[in-house]
């Protein structure tokens, strides 16, 4: 196997690494409403609570190859531009790392990211938010865990075969800048509804993949439109309404689903201690996905799994990926007001 063979296998193992997007190397996660940075920086901050921490974990195709596992973290936090000021900033970072493959392809991220959360009618709580990001990432992948032709000898392979390639930097890093804006309102001064839309950019700094520092595939710019609602019925019950397009060049994918919520609220203008939620997802022409999420007080636990629905589920026996989401979050300092929030509250 020549060096530009081997440099052809990393490229497709990058483009197609199941839980990437659009073959471009975008990674993202089924509980896509739970990852505001990576969806649209401008939904930083869009939250009841001023701070949210949170982590995920992904693993998939482990019924086809080595599992493609991913771990990702992160934090905002929210605070005022003035005292008697209804104008916000929000600040967050993401951090990311993503495994698969035989030769170890790793990926990992980091994405500071700045919003500024506008008010523009105080009767509807309504906001425009306009946001952006920053990413630093890094790829490498394990060239000991290559084989090639010529360590095949007698059609046995020995891994003490001079291979005779000439194996480029494993290693190589890029700059992702990403901005966005997002309008979210809120019809009623009691919040028992909460409408959100955005669209987002990222790769607007058009990185290229090369490991041999030469010029090599040009990352296109992903497009992507976020729409999510929320709404009551009744003091024990409510259900929330999720959907994210994306557009990568000639690749797109959509999701869309919903979630029927269950609470238990002594006061109604106090946030619940317990909520239960479940529903389920669909990505187009790829899985559905189940998914329950389980909140206690500042703590809530999602988790979901994609039922695979593509050709492909002939090899996966339509076993897709697990997926689960870590949260907490709240107000600092604690100040008690459910009643009325800035922004939707089903983040």
């Amino acid at each position: 196997m020549k060096t530009t063979r081997l440099l052809y296998v990393i490229a497709a193992c990058i483009a197609f690494l199941p839980g990437v997007s659009f073959a471009q190397a975008d990674i993202h996660f089924s509980q896509f409403y739970e990852t505001s940075i990576l969806r649209n920086p401008a939904l930083i901050g869009v939250s009841a609570d001023n701070y949210k921490v949170s982590a995920y974990y992904r693993s998939q195709w482990s019924s086809i190859t080595n599992p493609y596992q991913t771990l990702l973290i992160d934090a905002e936090y929210r605070f005022s531009l003035g005292r008697m000021s209804q104008d916000f900033l929000s600040i967050g970072v993401l951090g990311y790392s993503d495994e698969a493959g035989d030769l170890d392809q790793k990926i990992s991220g980091v994405y500071p990211a700045l919003c500024l959360n506008k008010l523009i009618d105080a009767n509807y709580n309504a906001y425009l938010s306009l946001g952006f990001t920053c990413g630093f990432l890094n790829y490498s992948f394990d060239p000991s865990k290559a084989t090639f032709n010529n360590q095949f000898q007698g059609g046995v392979y020995s891994p003490f075969n001079a291979s005779f390639e000439n194996i480029p930097n494993p290693k190589m890093s890029l700059v992702d800048i990403g901005s966005g804006l997002n309008f979210n309102f809120s019809p009623n001064d009691q919040n028992s509804g909460a409408y959100v839309l955005g669209v987002s950019g990222y790769h607007f700094s058009q990185p290229s993949f090369s490991y041999d520092k030469t010029p090599g595939y040009v990352q296109n710019i992903r497009w992507n439109v976020n729409a999510d609602m929320v709404h009551d019925l009744g003091r024990s019950f409510a259900f929330q309404i999720h959907a994210n397009f994306a557009q990568q060049g000639a690749y797109n994918e959509s999701v869309f689903g919903g979630l029927i919520g269950w609470r238990v609220a002594d006061d109604p203008f106090s946030r619940p201690d317990f909520e239960f939620d479940a529903g389920a997802l669909y990505r187009m022409n790829d899985a559905i996905i189940p998914v329950v999420k389980l909140r206690y007080k500042s703590l809530a636990v999602g988790v979901s799994y994609d039922v695979n629905s593509s050709p492909l589920k002939e090899a996966s026996n339509t076993q897709g990926g697990l997926e689960v989401t870590l949260t907490v979050s709240g107000q600092f300092p604690p100040n008690g007001d459910y009643k009325k929030k800035v922004c939707p509250r089903f983040f």
